[in-house]
């Protein structure tokens, strides 16, 4: 049963995507030429509404009664510039970004298949070279 919650809340959030249009190549393409705030208005909620979770959670120090630890990143320039180029350059070439892609393949649109695959196969490759990366 619990399963069925988290899919159902899974639906509603890829609902949520395509019918405030973040999801939306157009949207996507306006952002980046700076001709409308709407994506900026998403992602700077977004950012907002993330940063008080994580506040309120780690002044709680719970979180549905388990105890909550956030372990600090790595700092260094190098790892997010190159990882930031990367993702940068995969949501530029595709078209989409990495979180809607399920939402889109949902809604029909059947060529997101092709970018899915490249995103599993890119974390795979990842998974196998981390060790192996200079930074």
């Amino acid at each position: 049963m619990k399963y069925l919650v988290y899919l159902a809340l899974g639906i509603l959030f890829g609902i949520t995507l395509i019918k405030s249009e973040v999801a939306s190549w157009f949207r996507i393409f306006e952002m980046f030429q700076f001709k409308n705030f709407h994506m900026y208005g998403v992602i700077g909620s977004a950012v907002v509404l993330g940063a008080l979770v994580t506040f309120l959670v780690k002044k709680q120090n719970t979180f549905s009664g388990d105890k909550v630890t956030i372990i600090p990143k790595a700092k260094g320039f190098k790892n997010y510039l190159f990882g930031g180029i990367i993702f940068g350059l995969g949501w530029a070439l595709g078209g989409a970004c990495p979180g809607p892609m399920y939402a889109l393949l949902g809604s029909g649109f059947v060529s997101i298949i092709v970018l899915l695959c490249g995103a599993v196969l890119g974390a795979f490759t990842f998974g196998l070279v981390k060790d192996k990366l200079p930074f």
